[in-house]
């Protein structure tokens, strides 16, 4: 399996199904992730035992929910815009994307980023 389309399918379809066994296959050895927490840099994870065990409770978690907004791969290049729910809530969800790398057909980078609440911008001129 080395097709980076195929990898990202697979890899996202993991958190969907909340199948954390999916993922074992998936993830190189030498895998760096950072997650989108906590700010302002994310906490990184180095080598697949690592990202695995990160991932496997997430993608575990049925209380949470994950959906995919938007997908772009390019060469060994993919970028997944998501939406993660929380909560039963209507604001209970964050959004944000994940620059991925894949290395003969296993993943060897995930950078993730998110929007974050309630941080002002020099150009918000809303008063808030």
């Amino acid at each position: 399996m080395s097709d980076t389309s195929e990898v990202i399918r697979r890899f996202n379809d993991a958190f969907l199904r909340h199948d954390p066994d999916q993922l074992d296959e998936l993830v190189g050895e030498e895998c760096v992730m950072e997650a989108i927490q906590p700010a302002p840099d994310g906490a990184r994870y180095e080598g697949r035992a690592a990202c695995l065990t990160f991932w496997r409770a997430l993608a575990g978690d049925h209380a949470t929910q994950f959906e995919p907004e938007e997908i772009a791969v390019a060469g060994d290049r993919a970028s997944i815009r998501w939406r993660y729910r929380y909560g039963t809530g209507a604001a209970d969800y964050v959004r944000g994307v994940n620059l991925m790398r894949v290395r003969d057909g296993k993943i060897v980078e995930a950078l993730g980023y998110s929007k974050t609440p309630a941080v002002p911008l020099a150009a918000d001129t809303s008063g808030r």
